[in-house]
């Protein structure tokens, strides 16, 4: 299994940008995320979603950063807006097997090369 991102990119503040992860090759999982890291500090989930459509996202990004996903074509998009400097950072897709969805990422069981956001 192969999570592949997209979209990353250099944007002024206030800004949107589209992030796009597909998946390549079989596999079977009930969640899909967006995880990131920024320099010197600890991975945190940005936003999840079950196979069901049911979506959670951190508190940092709550009305600013939107999750979508297209089951059939195994794909998953994180939509953010008024992005902020403290956006910046690598953004990650993951994949995990089980529920619950958490966002927590110790748990989840694929993960992509990561795709590069800056906000200035």
């Amino acid at each position: 299994v192969q999570l592949v991102e997209s979209g990353g990119d250099s944007v002024q503040a206030g800004g949107s940008l589209r992030l796009s992860c597909a998946a390549a090759g079989y596999f079977y999982r009930n969640c899909m995320g967006w995880f990131r890291q920024a320099p010197g500090k600890e991975r945190e989930g940005v936003a999840t979603i079950d196979i069901d459509g049911s979506t959670d996202f951190a508190d940092s990004v709550k009305g600013r950063f939107f999750i979508s996903q297209d089951n059939a074509k195994n794909t998953v998009s994180l939509r953010m807006i008024m992005m902020r400097a403290e956006d910046t950072a690598m953004y990650y897709c993951a994949a995990k097997r089980s529920l619950p969805c958490t966002l927590l990422g110790n748990d989840w069981d694929y993960w992509g090369q990561g795709t590069q956001v800056t906000v200035s």
